[in-house]
């Protein structure tokens, strides 16, 4: 209190001290400044009085807010990612489930599933992860469901997840299609081409005289010939889309591979070269269709006999194995050229062949049988060179 007097009689003093300049200031300057100068004296000591208090009464600058510990930072960082990831996830007890994504929400708003009571429906019946179809708006979509169940803080819980799978299935099955009618179109102009020519070059031997039966039989014979390769072609092709439902049963590995080795080994030891056919463990088994399981393998056996039929020392190994996760593989290698780079995809197509003169139908015949008995049938290109095939069950 006695701080605040003094500071307010120093106050007072200044105004004082003002008050006695201004007018030795006007005593100086003459009349003049003694008529203006009494008028603006209150004035000036009104504001070197109050000035010191508007100081000291502003309001001082609130602290700066200290920034968010790390944890909640990275949390934040999280929630964001998870909102925005492009697959419908949910998460909750098995009764009740909460959205966690945008996605997951849009899908269950107006303008998408046509009912969102059957979407809850199939996310709380769902027990098992697999392929599912929505009604939407915009037509039936294809979906994966994956499912993981979690025990959190004690508690039961499930996280769905729904991937969307329509637009990827059929922008592959466009390109699917695009490339069978390319290769379908492909054939079968190379039988109607020549059996049209024909046709018109017997026409003009029977229009003019005399008539050369020499040449007319030609003719009829090459359309003949032509006919009857476009009739394998068809019938071929039938074959190749219309294998029966693999039988699935326990395969003894060891005793399929000890057929293969007897039937092929020999042939490749006559070129100069040797065939090894490797089980990592004896006891193998694998649930397949036998038969076709074998008829696969001798595709890919012919297709690396063919392709090293210009080595002077053509090598094949077979070898079965189990790898990660208990997920059995089987190889099958050569020392060949290897498939030319650019052709992995188109390799499996049907009619489609990179060696001149080949049928095209081997390895489409692989790959769908592989994956009737729920398989994989890759090409891998070794360090060592050549190709190698890899069948994963």
């Amino acid at each position: 209190m006695g701080s605040e007097r003094l500071r307010l009689h120093g106050r007072m003093f200044t105004a004082l001290a003002c008050a006695v300049a201004a007018g030795a200031f006007a005593h100086a300057a003459g009349p003049a400044a003694r008529d203006w100068v009494p008028a603006v004296l209150p004035t000036a000591a009104a504001v070197v009085i109050a000035w010191p208090l508007t100081r000291e009464r502003a309001p001082a600058a609130l602290p700066p807010e200290p920034p968010p510990p790390v944890d909640l930072q990275r949390l934040h960082l999280l929630q964001a990612q998870l909102e925005h990831l492009p697959v419908a996830a949910w998460a909750g007890s098995p009764g009740q489930l909460t959205a966690l994504t945008s996605r997951a929400r849009r899908l269950a708003a107006p303008g998408a599933v046509r009912d969102p009571a059957a979407l809850q429906a199939l996310l709380q019946g769902s027990s098992q992860a697999g392929p599912v179809t929505l009604d939407t708006e915009r037509g039936s979509e294809r979906w994966q469901l994956l499912r993981q169940p979690l025990a959190l803080d004690g508690r039961e819980m499930v996280l769905l997840v729904l991937v969307p799978l329509e637009n990827a299935l059929e922008s592959a099955s466009l390109q699917a299609w695009h490339q069978l009618v390319q290769v379908l179109t492909h054939e079968i102009m190379n039988s109607l081409t020549p059996i049209k020519s024909l046709s018109q070059t017997a026409l003009m031997l029977l229009d003019e005289p005399p008539l050369a039966e020499a040449d007319l039989r030609t003719a009829l014979h090459g359309i003949g010939h032509r006919a009857e390769g476009l009739s394998r072609f068809v019938t071929t092709y039938r074959q190749v889309s219309l294998w029966p439902a693999p039988n699935l049963a326990p395969v003894d590995l060891q005793a399929l591979f000890d057929r293969l080795a007897q039937a092929v080994a020999p042939a490749w030891a006559t070129r100069g070269g040797s065939a090894t056919f490797e089980l990592l463990s004896p006891s193998l088994r694998l649930r397949a269709d036998e038969a076709q399981l074998e008829q696969a393998l001798l595709a890919l056996l012919r297709n690396a006999e063919q392709a090293t039929a210009e080595q002077p020392a053509p090598q094949l190994w077979v070898q079965a194995r189990q790898g990660r996760g208990g997920r059995l593989t089987i190889s099958v290698r050569d020392n060949g050229p290897g498939v030319p780079p650019g052709l992995e995809r188109q390799i499996f197509l049907p009619f489609f062949s990179a060696r001149e003169g080949g049928q095209g139908i081997g390895l489409t015949v692989v790959r769908q049988l592989v994956h009737g008995m729920g398989g994989r049938v890759r090409l891998v290109r070794p360090l060592e060179g050549g190709a190698a095939f890899v069948l994963s069950f």
